[in-house]
C-alpha cells in the first residue's frame, strides 16, 4: 500500500468514524418515531372504541321503555304496540322482542323484511340467560353485518323474569366514524375478530389480507407495522370495542404514514452524502499535501541506500518544515556523493593494483617459462624427447595467458553491454555431456564421483555462452572439492528451467557469500584463478533474463543454481 494511500486512509477514518454513531443515533431515532406514530393511530383506535363503548352504555337509558312492555306484561296484555313505539323512537333499533323467562320468543315487531328472513327467536340453550336475570345487566352480542348493515344483538332481563331482545344497527354511528380521516389515506375500519373489514357502498376498502389482521389482533402489540396489499403497504394499530369480535382498526398507507420520516432520510442522507464527499476531497487534499514531500524523501531515501546519490528533490514540493527537511536532505546527499567518489577512488586504486599485480604475478610465470624454454630451444643443446616436451609446456603456457586475456576481455564486454546471447533451441542433454566429458579425467584424477541428472530437453539459449557457464561451474566444483561428489541436474516447471551444480567440498561461509559474484573476488587465494568466472557467469544469465545463486555451508559443500524463465505465451 502506497504512501498516499495510508494518509487516505487514514485523514478518511478519522472524518468518517464519528459519523457511524450518528448513524446509529438516527436509526434509533427514526425507529422510535415510527413507534411514536403508530402510537397516534393506536390512540385514535381506541378514542373510537371508546365511543362505540359510549355508544352502548347509552342503550341502558334509552331501555326505559322496558318498565312499560314490563307493566304491559304484568296485565297479561299484548306489548306489541309499545315495541312498535320504542322501534319509532330508536331509529337504530332494528327488532324488539319479548322472551320467556326460557329464552322463547313470546312478542316482535320491526323491519318487515327483517322479521320475514328471521324465524322465532329461541335461546332456551343460551346457559347465560340466568346469569343476566341474576345480574339484571345488559348483554351485546357479538358484530355481525344483515343485509349490508352492521349490527349486534342485545338481551335486556325485564322484572318480571322475562328478556327483552333486540338487534341494534351501528350503521349511523360507524358512518360517522369511518368518514374520519388521517391524511389523504388513513381511514378508520370496524374488523371482526376474523380479519374481515366491514365498509359500507360508500366507503373504501383495500384488499386487505384477513388472516394477517387476525394474527395482529391476536399479538400483545396493538402497532400493525406491516400489512400488504397486492398493490399497497398499510401500518396502523387496533383497540378492541365493546362489541364482541369487533376490532376499531385504523390503517394508513406506509409511504403517507412515514413520509415525514422519508423526507428527514433524504435530508439527512444528503447531509452525509455532503459530509463524505467534503471529508473525501479533504482526504484528498490532505494526502497529496503530505504526502507528496513524504513519498519524495521516501523514494529519494531508497535511491540513496541503493548507493544512487544523484538523487534530487524538487525543494518547491515541501511546506513548512519539510521545506527545510528537504534542503538538508539534498545538502546530505551531495556530501555522501563526494565522499562516495573519493572512497570510490581509492577502492579503485586500490583494486586496480591489486588486479594488476595478480594479472602480472599470473602473466610473468608463463611468460617466464616460454623465454626459458625458447632459450633452451635455441641453445641445440636437447633431444628430440625433450623439444617435444618443452614445446607441449609452451603451448599450455600459451593456453594460460589466452584464458586470461579471454577473461579480462569479458569483463570488458559485460561492462559496455556487448555480451549479448543468441538465443535459439539449446539440447541441453548435449551440453552438459560435453562439459562432464570434458571434465571427467580431472573428477577422476581427484577420485570424485560426477553425475548428471538432466530432465530438460531442450530451452532457449545461447548455447556457446551456456556451456560457458555450466563449464565453469562444474570445473570450480571438482576445483574446491577433494573427495566426494559433483552433482549436475537440471528440471523445469511453469515458469522456468533450473540446473544446480552440487558438490561435497569444502563449502563457503556467509561472509565470503556476500562478494562471491563480484570481479576479481577469490574466497581461497591459495587455488589458482582469476576470481572472474563467477561474474561473468551472473552476467551470462542475467543477460539471459535469468539469475545465478548460491547456497552453501563451510565444510558441507555449495549448490550453485542457474534459472531460465519461460517466455509467456
Amino acid at each position: 500500500m502506497s504512501l498516499f494511500s495510508k494518509l487516505f486512509k487514514l485523514f478518511l477514518a478519522v472524518v468518517l468514524m464519528p459519523l457511524i454513531p450518528m448513524v446509529l443515533l438516527l436509526a434509533y431515532y427514526q425507529v422510535h418515531l415510527k413507534n411514536n406514530i403508530l402510537e397516534t393511530h393506536a390512540n385514535l383506535a381506541q378514542i373510537v372504541s371508546s365511543s362505540m363503548n359510549q355508544h352502548i352504555e347509552d342503550l341502558t337509558w334509552r331501555l326505559s321503555f322496558a318498565q312499560n312492555i314490563t307493566s304491559t306484561l304484568t296485565a297479561h296484555k299484548n306489548p306489541t304496540r309499545q315495541l312498535r313505539e320504542a322501534l319509532g323512537a330508536n331509529p337504530d333499533f332494528l327488532i324488539l322482542a319479548v322472551l320467556d323467562s326460557s329464552g322463547k320468543e313470546l312478542y316482535r315487531a320491526g323491519d318487515t323484511q327483517i322479521l320475514k328472513q328471521l324465524p322465532p327467536i329461541n335461546l332456551s340453550g343460551d346457559a347465560s340467560l340466568p346469569e343476566l336475570a341474576k345480574d339484571r345487566r345488559l348483554s351485546v352480542s357479538s358484530f355481525d353485518v344483515m343485509d349490508g348493515r352492521p349490527i349486534s344483538e342485545f338481551i335486556y332481563p325485564l322484572s318480571n323474569g322475562d328478556f327483552l331482545y333486540g338487534i341494534m344497527s351501528f350503521f349511523g354511528l360507524l358512518s360517522r366514524i369511518q368518514e374520519q380521516r388521517i391524511g389523504q389515506t388513513g381511514r378508520i375500519y370496524i374488523v371482526d375478530q376474523n380479519g374481515s373489514v366491514y365498509a359500507n357502498d360508500y366507503q373504501y376498502k383495500p384488499a386487505f389480507d384477513a388472516e394477517a389482521l387476525k394474527n395482529a389482533f391476536s399479538s400483545k402489540s396493538r402497532l400493525i407495522k406491516k400489512l400488504n396489499t397486492p398493490q399497497e403497504t398499510y401500518v396502523g394499530a387496533f383497540a378492541p370495542t365493546p362489541i364482541l369480535g369487533a376490532y376499531a382498526t385504523v390503517l394508513q398507507l406506509k409511504s403517507e404514514a412515514y413520509r415525514s420520516i422519508y423526507y428527514t432520510n433524504i435530508i439527512i442522507a444528503l447531509f452525509l452524502l455532503s459530509i463524505a464527499t467534503l471529508a473525501y476531497f479533504g482526504a484528498l487534499t490532505f494526502a497529496e499535501r503530505l504526502g507528496e514531500p513524504i513519498g519524495a524523501l521516501s523514494q529519494a531515501a531508497k535511491e540513496v541506500s541503493a548507493g544512487n546519490f544523484d538523487e534530487k528533490i524538487d525543494e518547491e514540493i515541501g511546506w513548512g518544515e519539510f521545506k527545510h527537511l528537504i534542503a538538508s536532505f539534498n545538502k546530505m546527499t551531495a556530501d555522501l556523493k563526494d565522499y562516495q567518489v573519493l572512497q570510490l577512488q581509492a577502492q579503485v586504486s586500490e583494486m586496480k593494483e591489486q588486479v594488476f599485480r595478480a594479472v602480472a604475478h599470473d602473466l610473468r610465470a608463463p611468460l617466464l617459462g616460454l623465454q626459458g624454454y625458447l632459450y633452451i630451444l635455441q641453445s641445440g643443446k636437447v633431444s628430440k624427447d625433450e623439444e617435444k616436451q618443452y614445446l607441449e609446456l609452451m603451448s599450455q603456457a600459451a593456453k594460460n595467458l589466452s584464458s586470461l586475456l579471454e577473461d579480462v576481455l569479458d569483463v570488458s564486454r559485460v561492462q559496455a553491454g556487448m555480451m549479448m546471447p543468441k538465443k535459439e533451441s539449446v539440447a541441453l542433454p548435449e551440453i552438459v555431456k560435453n562439459v562432464t566429458d570434458t571434465l571427467a579425467p580431472a573428477a577422476q584424477e581427484k577420485g570424485l564421483t560426477l553425475t548428471a541428472d538432466i530432465a530438460v530437453d531442450r530451452l532457449p539459449a545461447d548455447p556457446k555462452l551456456l556451456q560457458r557457464v555450466i563449464m565453469n561451474l562444474v570445473s570450480n566444483a571438482i576445483k574446491f572439492t577433494d573427495k566426494g561428489f559433483v552433482r549436475v541436474r537440471a528440471w523445469q516447471d511453469e515458469k522456468g528451467y533450473y540446473l544446480s551444480v552440487a558438490d561435497s567440498g569444502i563449502g563457503i561461509s556467509e561472509h565470503d557469500l556476500k562478494g562471491l559474484f563480484q570481479k576479481y573476488h577469490q574466497v581461497h587465494t591459495d587455488r589458482q584463478g582469476y576470481g572472474l568466472g563467477l561474474f561473468i557467469s551472473r552476467q551470462i544469465m542475467q543477460a539471459h533474463g535469468g539469475t545465478l545463486d548460491v547456497t552453501s555451508k563451510p565444510g558441507e559443500g555449495s549448490v550453485f543454481t542457474l534459472s531460465i524463465p519461460k517466455e509467456q505465451k
